[in-house]
């Protein structure tokens, strides 16, 4: 009887066993579809992220060659306008040393562009008749005229009566015409005066009056040819002479003097 009942629990424990083998067979199966369909999902992302990695390498690759090439070119492109720079400096140095140069030479002909002006001036100077001024009055002169009659001038001014006489004797023999022979006879009579060539003097004297009565120097000369009638022992001559100036030049300053001598004459 207990031997029935273990057999019959035993075939009821097969029982139940084989019911939950046969129960679970569809949920395994279930559960095995269901693994190879995520390994297989799972093969997929991976090969697509596999792909994903291999083209960003790629692109990575060509960005890297890309940039390489750029920056190989950028180099280039500096390399040739820092060369460009260069050459550009050396070229304004250059430029501006024809600039310096070019100043220097046109300073240069400026100033030989004035010495040349300054040294036509001159001999202009030296060769032209100018305007001068003696005595009062104004006329046109040949500089070497007027250097000459300066030269006979000074030689008076410094006593050299003897040189300064003959200086202005062969002034008025070589000028004539002169603007400066009145004020010439004026001091060669003085010069022939100082060498005691009265009459020389008196006679000079007198061509400076005929030939401009009114020169600032007449009435000089008339007094002059009054003090030489004096040397001459002529006082008669003299008061004469004395009493012409007086009415001639009443207001000279010779008229004063005239009217002095005179006074002693007589």
């Amino acid at each position: 009887m207990r031997t029935n009942s273990i057999r019959a629990w035993r075939a009821v424990a097969v029982a139940a066993l084989a019911a939950l083998w046969l129960g679970a067979a569809p949920l395994a199966s279930a559960a095995l579809f269901e693994d190879d369909d995520a390994r297989r999902a799972i093969l997929d992302l991976r090969q697509k992220v596999e792909a994903q990695r291999l083209a960003a390498e790629r692109q990575a690759e060509e960005l890297r060659r890309s940039n390489e090439d750029a920056n190989g070119q950028l180099r280039r492109s500096l390399l040739e306008l820092q060369t460009q720079i260069e050459s550009l400096r050396g070229e304004i140095a250059r430029l501006n040393g024809q600039n310096e140069q070019l100043l220097r030479d046109i300073s240069e002909m400026q100033r030989r562009q004035k010495d040349l002006a300054q040294g036509v001036e001159e001999r202009l100077r030296k060769v032209e008749p100018s305007q001068v001024q003696v005595d009062g009055r104004e006329f046109i002169a040949d500089p070497v005229e007027a250097r000459e009659f300066e030269a006979a001038l000074a030689s008076f001014r410094k006593g050299d009566f003897p040189g300064a006489q003959a200086a202005f004797a062969q002034f008025i023999q070589r000028y004539p015409q002169s603007g400066f022979r009145p004020t010439a006879l004026f001091w060669l009579g003085n010069s022939q005066y100082a060498n005691r060539d009265y009459r020389g003097a008196i006679g000079n004297f007198r061509a400076l009056l005929a030939a401009a009565p009114d020169h600032p120097r007449a009435p000089e000369a008339v007094l002059s040819i009054a003090n030489c009638q004096i040397e001459l022992k002529d006082n008669a001559g003299a008061r004469r002479t004395l009493d012409e100036l007086v009415k001639a030049y009443p207001q000279s300053e010779a008229a004063v003097a005239a009217r002095e001598r005179l006074a002693r004459l007589r």
